[in-house]
Parts: structure tokens; sequence; C-alpha cells
């Protein structure tokens, strides 16, 4: 094809091809929604990790997912003995590839061999960039100088929007934990590197800290709903006694409107839920200790949407933390060998407010810090820090 055959092409496809895992793909959202306004109109669909992919099609820019394990993929790398660029490409991998009219590949792009058997597999342009790109500034910035797109004019990080479905299930993971839903805090205590880690016993710490038990409310006589007929009203000064919600008379109205008070009172309390993922389940034995409500064992979209109805989070330099900022949640990121300048998880839009702490070593973080930002961040009463 021509350049000007190609410059005239229609483009209703466009596939992105990436590799990386989670924290890299919430990273690429940027670049991705550039994309889509390049080619306006057209289908924009992702190649990636399965789950990846899933999560993105439909809560993101992109239309539809892939997996890169496709045997497609694998027909495109020379077989074992191959002498030639020109091996023929596989008809499946012809027929996969020849219906886009746009390809940006971040995968292998350093593979001579590969580049030539996507570009013969179709005949469309293909564009190939770097999975980490070099350069100064965050790593969002680095990738839409990839594909050319200047930074500085570039809108707001795009948010991944969860479904209704995801909204759904998160409620119901959220009740079947037993934690409460309002002034919720989450905690992701793990990331794919060891070394990224804060220790899991101060993030239980820390939980107890946000946290309060059941004895620890009803201990406090101003929280705790007193029986309407043991109240005491002063017929004199027409004032009920200090303790009381202030409706003295014993009637269906004011227990109403009690029993509404002493909610609101229960609600501005925090409630705190651990959400651990396949690398995290050895730290389940500690939080089991310190009694703080676990989720286990949540597909990323369920994970996405808690985090999306939660007051704030707390993590680390982790996949699970862009997340997180990517469904425009407010939250503290614990920081430790890496850069956050490089790395931090980026707030869509004015919604959410990412607070970063970072220290190295990293377990020279105290939870008092972390709750501090926590209180600064989502505006709970400060009688959470005791």
């Amino acid at each position: 094809m021509t350049p000007h055959e190609n410059a005239a092409r229609s483009i209703g496809r466009v596939l992105v091809i990436f590799p990386g895992a989670l924290g890299d793909l919430m990273c690429l959202m940027p670049a991705l929604a550039a994309i889509s306004r390049r080619h306006r109109g057209a289908s924009v669909e992702l190649m990636a990790r399965l789950e990846l992919a899933r999560l993105a099609a439909g809560r993101t820019v992109v239309a539809r997912g892939h997996s890169i394990d496709a045997r497609e993929v694998g027909e495109l790398f020379t077989e074992a003995g191959a002498e030639s660029d020109e091996t023929p490409v596989n008809l499946n991998a012809r027929r996969f590839f020849g219906d886009f009219d746009r390809i940006y590949s971040f995968f292998a792009s350093g593979d001579r061999r590969f580049r030539a058997r996507l570009a013969a597999a179709t005949d469309a342009e293909v564009s190939f960039h770097p999975f980490r790109p070099a350069g100064d500034g965050h790593v969002s910035a680095a990738y839409l100088r990839a594909i050319e797109i200047d930074e500085t004019a570039s809108p707001a990080n795009p948010r991944l929007e969860p479904t209704v479905d995801d909204l759904a299930a998160a409620a119901g993971a959220i009740a079947q934990s037993k934690c409460g839903s309002s002034n919720l805090i989450v905690i992701f205590p793990g990331s794919g590197s060891p070394g990224k880690n804060w220790p899991a016993d101060k993030f239980a710490a820390l939980a107890s800290k946000l946290s309060l038990s059941n004895r620890a409310r009803f201990a406090d006589p101003h929280l705790h709903p007193i029986p309407y007929r043991a109240r005491k009203f002063n017929a004199q000064s027409r004032e009920e006694d200090p303790g009381s919600l202030g409706f003295a008379r014993d009637d269906t109205k004011s227990k109403k409107r009690a029993d509404k008070e002493y909610e609101r009172r229960i609600s501005n309390r925090a409630s705190v839920a651990v959400i651990l993922g396949p690398a995290e389940m050895s730290m389940e034995p500690i939080f089991r200790r310190s009694g703080v409500p676990l989720l286990k064992h949540l597909d990323l979209p369920t994970v996405a949407a808690i985090a999306r109805v939660a007051s704030a989070f707390v993590g680390v330099d982790s996949g699970v933390s862009h997340l997180a900022a990517a469904a425009g949640a407010s939250g503290v990121v614990i920081f430790g060998p890496t850069d956050p300048a490089r790395w931090r998880p980026l707030a869509p839009g004015a919604r959410g407010q990412i607070e970063v702490l970072r220290r190295d070593p990293i377990d020279s973080i105290e939870p008092d810090e972390v709750a501090a930002l926590i209180v600064k961040i989502c505006g709970v009463a400060s009688k959470i820090i005791h």
C-alpha cells in the first residue's frame, strides 16, 4: 500500500498491543485516550493479558479486548531454524491482524522478525513503540511522547469507569465481609515486588488505628442509644441530661429521630477492609489476628468498584494502587525504593486526591504518619487516631 493510499484509508478499527502488567496498563491510559481522539469514531481495541484486556473493555476508551497469548500472536514469531524474515505469515494471523486499519505495538518492538511479520500480516499502518519508553518525568508522559502526542496539551488523566454490574458486585463483597460501607477505607497491602512492600504488621496496626471495634463504639456513652424510658428529663429547665440524644418523649416519632441521629454519629466513624490478591495470601494470618475484615478472590473490576465507593485507600507502589486511582479513588500510596516522580498513581481530574509518602527504607514509615494523611484526605473524625 502506498503512503497516499494508506493516508486515505478509512480508520474503523485500531489495535493496541501491550504486554505490561496492571500498573503499566493504567499508566498507558492517557495514551489510549489520545489514540482514541486521534482516530475519532474508530473502535479502539486492546491486545494484552486476558484479565487486563477484559478489564479495559467497556470501562475505558477500549471497546474490545483480545488476549496477547492468542495463537495469532505466537504465529508472528519465526519458528526455530527459520533463516529468513520472509517466512510466510500464517493465514490465521493474516485474518486477525488484517481486519485492523491501524496498529500500535508496544510489544517486541526490538524484535526485527516480529516487526517484519506483523507488518506483513496487515495492510494497515503499523508503528512500534518501546514497552518502557525512556525520558524524564512520569511514564504516562513517556507513552504519550512515544506516540507523538504533546503531553502538555493532553487532557486530564482519563478515568476507568466501573459498570453497574461492577458496583453491584462491590456492594455484595462489602456486605459479605461484614464491614461498614460508610467511610470505608480500603487497604491494598501488597505488590509484585517484596522490596516495594510496607510491612504487613504495620498495615495491620494502621487498620486497627483507623477502625473501631463494636466494643469501642458502645463503650462511648455519647454513641450508645440510651433506652428511652431510662432517660432523665429536667422539667424545670425543659432540657435532657447530657449523654442522651436530645429526645425525652417516649413516642415513635422521637424514637425514629433519635435512631437517625445515632446512625449519623456511627456513620462518621471509619470502617476498614483489607483486599488480598493471590500474591498477598501469606499476609492473611497477620490481618486475621488484628480482626480487620478481609476481602479475597475478587476480580479486578470488582476491586476497582470497591475503590470507587470507598472514602480512601492505602497501598504501595503496585498495580492495584494504580487501578484504584484510575477508578477515581483518593488515597495514600507508600513508596520506598521506587521513584514516585516516575511511577506514582495519577488521579483523574479533580475527584481523586493521591498523597505519596516516601522513605527508604520503606519500613521506617510509621502507621501514625499514614493515618494522618488519611484523615487529611477523607475528613474522617480525628478520633480515629487513638
